[in-house]
């Protein structure tokens, strides 16, 4: 059994909206909808928890049932921060469950074939995270003057999903804790000195964080990126 964790408790401070950005609509549906339905569709996930914040369950559960989504086991009301919002949907996990999968709800254009391989790879080796290449060029500052120019061969940007065997996911948060330097479920397990597998994924699997990153997706959604991949 493999469960996907659906983190939706952010704010959307930093977007500027009055209502969290992954509840705002694209095309007729709420941002988180279209991670749903990725992972609903998924052959490898078996059952969903989606973590959101304690304002909006009565409002999601209520359009969890309406819109079908036979997969969603529970729906947890999160915590002060993204790692312990993740935790306390990893304690509603059923106990039996052999890998999760952690997914940030603002990233609706993550695809089926993208969750099934970082799924296989955490089979593999315990954890798998899906990443893609760092085009920009990266520099070192310090106050308003730049210092140095990073060699950016071997960095990657961290996406998600983000998926590890149940057992390891639960020891990382035990030994390392849910303090707000815990950015992604990755610095945990790194945290432990377990090995993680990358696993190749779109620079299209974006994060919506500002505005303008809604015309970005609709514009992939209107050309039917998700039905192509």
């Amino acid at each position: 059994m493999n469960t996907a964790i659906i983190v939706a408790a952010g704010s959307g401070s930093r977007f500027g909206s009055k209502r969290p950005k992954q509840f705002l609509e694209i095309l007729g549906k709420p941002i988180i909808q279209y991670s749903l339905e990725r992972f609903s569709n998924s052959p490898s996930i078996d059952s969903i928890v989606v973590v959101v914040s304690a304002d909006e369950v009565e409002n999601f559960t209520k359009f969890s049932h309406e819109a079908g989504f036979s997969k969603i086991a529970g729906i947890v009301a999160g915590g002060e921060t993204r790692a312990s919002s993740v935790l306390k949907g990893l304690k509603s996990v059923n106990s039996e469950c052999e890998i999760v999968a952690v997914h940030d709800a603002a990233r609706p254009l993550v695809t089926v074939d993208e969750i099934n391989r970082t799924i296989d790879a955490a089979l593999r080796t315990g954890a798998g995270c899906l990443v893609a290449p760092v085009d920009d060029t990266i520099k070192l500052v310090e106050g308003e003057m730049i210092t140095g120019t990073i060699d950016r061969t071997n960095l990657r940007r961290a996406l998600t999903p983000q998926a590890f065997r149940h057992s390891l996911l639960k020891q990382a948060f035990d030994a390392v804790g849910t303090g707000p330097e815990v950015t992604d479920e990755c610095y945990l397990v790194e945290r432990l000195g377990h090995p993680i597998e990358q696993v190749a994924g779109s620079p299209v699997n974006i994060k919506v964080t500002h505005p303008a990153d809604l015309a970005v997706v609709e514009t992939f959604i209107r050309n039917g990126y998700l039905d192509q991949v």
